[in-house]
């Protein structure tokens, strides 16, 4: 009899257990959830800020569709994920209310079994007192199970009153933590609409800087293949500069004769063991500089006026704010400080067999052979005083191969 009680208890315990997971499961998820939210609301509140500082600024239309594109991307972004948010509290307070019913139905069977408890004591007390139960008895044996029963039925009737009380608690805290979710829901809600109206708000803006820009795209599209010419232009130099950095390096070390490649750096085992670290820290790297948002991503891709242009970009840039320095990303050596004409300098600085290329600078405070340390100042980032424009061309290379900054630095 106890073994198949045993087994009836297993399944309930398993589906207490199962329950539970899955409710720590959503709850971690939420969490994270949340975590990005915050993350995504920062993120506006940075190019909201940025965008108000250069406001008195007269932007070009170019500058501007790149702030519009990325602000509305992370929008979106947010509304998504406020919407999976939402989401994902419904089916916790649909679970939560499926728990109230069970407990509902679970204390009230409780509280009739107590009550039935307490009438059939009642009952026992008045027809025969316990001591004249124990005297009927026939034997020292009855008597002892009569005791026995009397203990037991006694401390059955006070664990069936904790029962209720711990029954009671539980669910008192199931319906604080659904009306709490049902707010959270509603802020959510309230939030996404704000969202949406800001969203279309962006929206019309851009369309209008697009509307402008179309009256004389030519003159934009011959503007965007000059600026991508001059971006190559400067790539190739630093390739070129990297490419020469180590075939000296596999020159000094004589490796180039038996390898007969000179594609990577020949590296000192100093130079190994900065390498090992640059790449431990790989996703939590600082930006290069403190405030400010990615305008344009790593790789080939459409250019946002003519989808027919393409834009290769070998980093990232970066908006930023007047005045704004750059930092190194990483300890290192500054390997190289780059003059190029009609171009702003660039500062490279090699961590082992990895550079970091800072473009874009009007002022340099580092020389080279300088050893720099993570988030040292080593610039000040260049402001276009005819669009008031301050961005940072920011890329990673491992030997001469550049390299996603996405990839590299926190939450980029």
């Amino acid at each position: 009899m106890r073994h198949s009680k045993n087994i009836l208890k297993f399944p309930s315990l398993l589906i207490f257990l199962l329950t539970g997971i899955i409710a720590f499961s959503q709850t971690n998820k939420q969490a994270n959830l949340e975590a990005r939210r915050q993350e995504l609301r920062l993120e506006i509140q940075k190019i909201s800020q940025l965008q108000a500082e250069n406001k008195s600024k007269q932007k070009s239309q170019l500058s501007l569709i790149q702030e519009f594109n990325y602000k509305i991307s992370v929008i979106n972004n947010l509304i998504k994920l406020t919407n999976q948010q939402a989401n994902l509290l419904t089916r916790d307070i649909n679970d939560n209310q499926k728990r109230i019913t069970g407990l509902r139905k679970e204390l009230e069977n409780l509280k009739k079994d107590y009550a039935g408890m307490v009438v059939k004591s009642y009952k026992n007390k008045n027809q025969q007192s316990r001591i004249m139960f124990l005297l009927s008895s026939e034997d020292f044996k009855q008597a002892y199970k009569r005791l026995q029963y009397i203990k037991q039925y006694s401390n059955h009737q006070k664990e069936q009153g904790e029962t209720i009380k711990a029954k009671t608690i539980e669910l008192q805290e199931v319906n604080k933590n659904l009306q709490k979710q049902k707010n959270d829901k509603q802020n959510l809600i309230a939030e996404n609409r704000e969202l949406q109206k800001s969203l279309e708000k962006e929206r019309l803006e851009h369309q209008g800087v697009i509307n402008a820009i179309n009256k004389n795209l030519s003159l934009y599209t011959a503007q965007i293949r000059e600026k991508q010419r001059e971006a190559d232009r400067i790539d190739r130099e630093i390739e070129n500069i990297i490419k020469a950095a180590i075939a000296s390096s596999n020159k000094k070390a004589g490796t180039t004769a038996t390898t007969g490649s000179s594609s990577s750096f020949a590296l000192t085992a100093e130079e190994k063991v900065l390498a090992a670290s640059f790449v431990s820290n790989k996703g939590k790297l600082p930006w290069p500089v403190e405030k400010g948002y990615v305008t344009l991503g790593f790789g080939t891709q459409p250019s946002s006026i003519d989808r027919s242009i393409s834009i290769k970009s070998n980093g990232v840039r970066i908006a930023t704010e007047k005045g704004a320095k750059a930092r190194a990303v990483f300890n290192g050596e500054v390997s190289r400080i780059v003059l190029i004409k009609n171009a702003n300098p660039v500062v490279m600085i090699r961590h082992g067999n990895y550079i970091t290329a800072y473009k874009n600078l009007s002022k340099v405070y580092v020389k080279e052979g300088d050893k720099v340390t993570t988030k040292q100042t080593i610039g000040e980032v260049f402001t276009n005083p005819s669009d008031g424009e301050t961005v940072l061309s920011f890329i990673i290379f491992k030997d001469a191969q550049p390299e996603n900054p996405a990839s590299w630095i926190f939450k980029m």
